[in-house]
């Protein structure tokens, strides 16, 4: 049975909707719904449904569970039925990987300390864009891993997954070199002329992405590097955990033209990433309408707060091109600090714990960008701009909806729903 359903995966791979929308017992209609040709298959698997959660079995192998067959959690409850106990080993997971990419980056930095030995150079520095802040896509690292197990599910485990990373940690981390003669200032405190010239070389250390890794590490086929996709996909859908900033953007929306919010403290200029305009432009290899609510949310606070207006797509090839775009699952959540500097915007990050933070800034004027999970603005994960306040409520602007951007929202609902696993300081950013 096991082999059926894995072969049926791909097929159900719509079934991850319905567990966003309706738990995981909602995929079983998420999946009659998107894969009626395997309607025979589907049939057999609504037989274990009602004792475990199809989504589960079908997308995410037992890595996320510790076992399909082991003892119950403490809660008394299977594993693949306890909701805390799979975030649980989520968390962990996460955890090892922050780690051993941290092991990456020590790695990279005695290759460059070696480097710099052979070249004879008086001194040198290292720009590391990733000081602060893990960039990775975890759930795809644990697609990579899961899909290239195949079927031996057995023998998926974390400390099976910490070998493989860790026996490729010299190359999650590559570095570039340039060099510059610099000369060095005279000692003001005396007369003599003491300024000289050093050569200096600049390392700069570059993530080599989760491609790379798929490539070199796990050495996946084109076939298991698509099933590592729609394991990646599927569980960032169903832990709503932020990292999948997508919205159904299959379609476009007629244009919308020129529309400026004025009904706050700041006037805001709006976009919309499924406007027939930006739409069908690219985000790397995805798209804007599907993918690109980090790059609208941004071209929005960058348009509103600098004077200079910067549209969904040069935010959305910026954001490529600096490392922020996510195959498949939208944007780091480093987008956001990351862009507010690069124009020259100040930013600080805030938790769900300091309403009053947000509200103050708010009302000074400022604009702060969430990261929402599942609830009134997203089934997955989305960014939106939180751009003021009325009466007690919050406004909105939100990147995939004129009717959300209209209305005004209690605070509590933007606080509830706000991402619990955000990277990147947030789930809110306060910007200006």
């Amino acid at each position: 049975m096991a082999k059926g359903l894995l072969q049926t995966g791909k097929a159900l791979s719509g079934a991850a909707k319905g567990a966003a929308a309706g738990g995981p017992y909602g995929a079983v209609i998420g999946a009659a719904l998107g894969a009626r040709k395997h309607i025979g298959k589907i049939c057999a698997i609504i037989v274990i449904v009602l004792m475990l959660p199809i989504l589960f079995i079908v997308m995410l192998p037992s890595l996320i569970f510790g076992s399909l067959t082991g003892e119950p959690t403490t809660d008394g409850l299977p594993i693949l039925n306890d909701n805390a106990a799979i975030q649980r080993n989520i968390n962990d997971i996460t955890f090892s990987i922050n780690q051993v990419l941290g092991e990456g980056i020590d790695d990279v930095t005695r290759r460059i300390s070696n480097d710099f030995s052979r070249t004879g150079g008086e001194h040198y520095e290292i720009i590391n864009p990733y000081e602060g802040q893990v960039v990775c896509n975890s759930n795809l690292f644990i697609g990579q891993y899961c899909a290239s197990k195949g079927q031996d599910w057995e023998s998926i485990s974390l400390s099976g997954m910490e070998t493989v990373l860790r026996r490729g940690k010299d190359k999650l981390y590559t570095f570039s070199r340039t060099s510059e003669v610099r000369t060095t200032p005279d000692d003001p405190a005396t007369e003599e002329d003491e300024s000289r010239t050093e050569t200096w070389y600049i390392y700069t250390i570059i993530y080599q992405g989760e491609g790379y890794f798929a490539d070199q590490i796990f050495h996946l086929t084109d076939k298991q590097q698509s099933l590592a996709e729609d394991y990646a996909q599927n569980l960032s859908l169903f832990l709503s955990d932020g990292m999948f900033q997508y919205t159904d953007g299959g379609h476009s929306i007629p244009s919308l033209g020129d529309i400026r919010f004025t009904d706050s403290a700041t006037e805001v200029i709006y976009f919309n990433q499924l406007d027939e305009r930006y739409a069908g432009e690219p985000y790397g290899t995805d798209h804007i309408g599907g993918y690109g609510c980090g790059p609208t949310a941004m071209a929005i606070v960058v348009s509103s707060l600098t004077g200079n207006i910067v549209e969904p797509p040069e935010m959305a090839q910026w954001a490529y091109e600096n490392g922020y775009w996510c195959s498949k699952s939208g944007s780091y959540h480093s987008l956001i600090p990351g862009a507010a500097e690069e124009w020259g915007l100040p930013v600080s990050g805030c938790t769900a714990s300091e309403p009053q933070r947000i509200v103050d800034a708010l009302s000074g004027g400022k604009l702060v960008v969430a990261i929402m999970s599942e609830g009134h603005f997203t089934t997955s994960g989305h960014f939106i701009v939180l751009r003021g306040v009325e009466n007690e409520q919050i406004l909105v602007a939100d990147p995939a909806s004129t009717s959300r951007s209209q209305k005004a929202w209690d605070l509590s609902i933007i606080l509830d729903e706000a991402s619990k696993r955000a990277g990147a300081g947030g789930p809110f950013w306060i910007i200006g």
